[in-house]
This record gives C-alpha cells, structure tokens and sequence, in this order.
C-alpha cells in the first residue's frame, strides 16, 4: 500500500465526521483538470505506511474517519488489507474511487470494510476518452455504481460541472444512472498544476454557481436526490 500525501484532519471530506485523508499514488486516468497532477505523475513524496499507521492509533477516538482518496485507491495491491488494519483502530472508512474497478470494490463490499463511497462519474460515455483519458469508459464506473446501490450502502456520486459538459450531457448522465442516494454537482475550479497541451480547455469560462444550481434542479426529475 502506497501513500502519496495525507491532511490530518478534515472537516469536508467525509459527511458529518472529522476525518484524516489518505492519497494513493497513480491513476489510471488522465483527466485534463486533475487537481491531484502531481501524485500521477510521480513528483510527489511517498509516506510509509508505518507512520500512517502510527499517527491513525495516536489519533483514535479524535478523529471519527479515514478517506482513502487519489490518485485511484482500487489500483493499490495492498488496498484491502490496509483497509481492514486501521478499521480495526475504530475508524469508519470512506473510500473515493473513480469506478473503474468493479471487482475491487465488490470485493470490499463483500468484507464490510467501507462505510462510505464517493463514486465520480465524469461525463456521458461518448465523452469519457475525451475528458479522463485513452482507456477511459463509463461502462465500469457504471457497473461500480450498480454494485453499490444493489447493496444498499451510503455512497454519493459526483460530477464535475466542468465548462465543456452542457446541460443536455448532465441530464443525459443522470437518466443513464440508477437513482443514486446522493447526486453531487460541483462547481469547476481552476488546476494549479496541468498539461500545456491542456490548457485552452482549462481556461474556458467556468458555470457559476447559480447556473449549477439550475442544471441541479433540472436533473431532479432523475436523480431526486441532487446537490450542488
């Protein structure tokens, strides 16, 4: 199990809990407004997993949760195990995943080692290539969802409101999704780190929050359950 960074407390990143967030290195996708750049593409430092392990017992019954966010966690061999020591601690755990793993998330679902799921779904399947990358498919993190409301657990989905998705590709995204028990739009913000090749898309004028919270409205028919 790698870990790339960690915020020793959060009070955003998990509903409702103070949390630490753990970062896993490597993804395997390539989405043009990553706000995780380094931690893909290698500079960044990576923490051993004794210290993560220490500071989780020294920290027991201050902070509530861990998140174990990316980067992509599912690409971790030693994702499960590591999930299964610090829960052990009395940590409830959130795991961010980009759904391209349905298999490792069955799997932990199987084990009962999750407490909470944020799934991202990026764009219409016509677009995912375009904007997560070659290799990218919205197959998967579909399946991933499926998995996760057949098994009846807390999870939100999340979607990006970047400026190159349109009104008719949200309320496109949210009929092709079961009902989801929370459906989160969020508003764009600039990278600080992104690819030159990149960065005509990246400065394209982003929605406001007002015009997310229309598009949030308009895609309650489907996804009742909407945020923004």
């Amino acid at each position: 199990m790698m870990i790339a960074g960690m915020v020793k407390s959060s009070l955003v990143d998990y509903p409702g809990m103070v949390s630490c967030v753990l970062f896993t290195p490597g993804c395997n996708f390539d989405c043009f407004y990553c706000h995780n750049r380094s931690i893909l593409e290698g500079t960044h430092e990576v923490l051993s997993t004794g210290y993560v392990e220490s500071f989780l017992r020294r920290r027991a019954g201050l902070l509530d949760g861990v998140v174990i966010s990316g980067g992509e966690p599912t690409l971790q061999p030693g994702l499960i195990p590591f999930i299964r020591k610090i829960k052990k601690s009395g940590y409830k755990i959130k795991l961010d995943t980009n759904g391209s793993s349905p298999p490792t998330v069955k799997q932990i679902l199987d084990n009962g080692l999750c407490d909470y799921f944020a799934v991202d779904y990026k764009a219409p399947p016509a677009k995912y290539e375009e904007i997560c990358g070659s290799g990218a498919g919205a197959g998967t993190v579909k399946e991933t969802i499926q998995l996760l409301v057949d098994a009846g657990v807390d999870f939100e989905v999340r979607t990006t409101v970047i400026p190159q998705l349109g009104k008719e590709d949200l309320i496109s995204m949210s009929r092709e999704l079961p009902v989801v028990p929370k459906y989160v739009l969020n508003r764009y913000r600039l990278p600080e780190n992104y690819k030159e090749c990149d960065s005509s898309r990246i400065m394209e004028k982003p929605y406001s929050q007002e015009e997310i919270k229309s598009f949030s409205e308009l895609i309650k028919e489907y996804q009742p359950n909407t945020v923004c």
